[in-house]
């Protein structure tokens, strides 16, 4: 089995034209320029959804920010704003 396996893409010929400017400009390729776009993709929503399954978690075990934890990141934020 190859290592890289292809993949067809269609994509709106406005984004085609960015793409092959940017592939220009960089002296990449579109391939190169497209495997990164998609593995930043995929990290970013990765993490993404972890976050979010631990957040679940605690939730679920009751762990949760008291009253005056709350307060505190309140007027931490309050005092940069004024």
């Amino acid at each position: 089995m190859p290592e890289n396996q292809p993949i067809t893409l269609r994509l709106d010929p406005k984004l085609t034209k960015k793409l092959d400017k940017l592939a220009e400009a960089t002296q990449r390729s579109r391939t190169f320029l497209l495997t990164e776009a998609v593995k930043d993709y995929l990290s970013i929503n990765e993490w993404q959804i972890e976050e979010i399954q631990k957040g679940l978690q605690e939730a679920d075990a009751g762990d949760f920010a008291t009253d005056e934890e709350v307060e505190q990141v309140f007027k931490k934020y309050r005092r940069r704003a004024g």
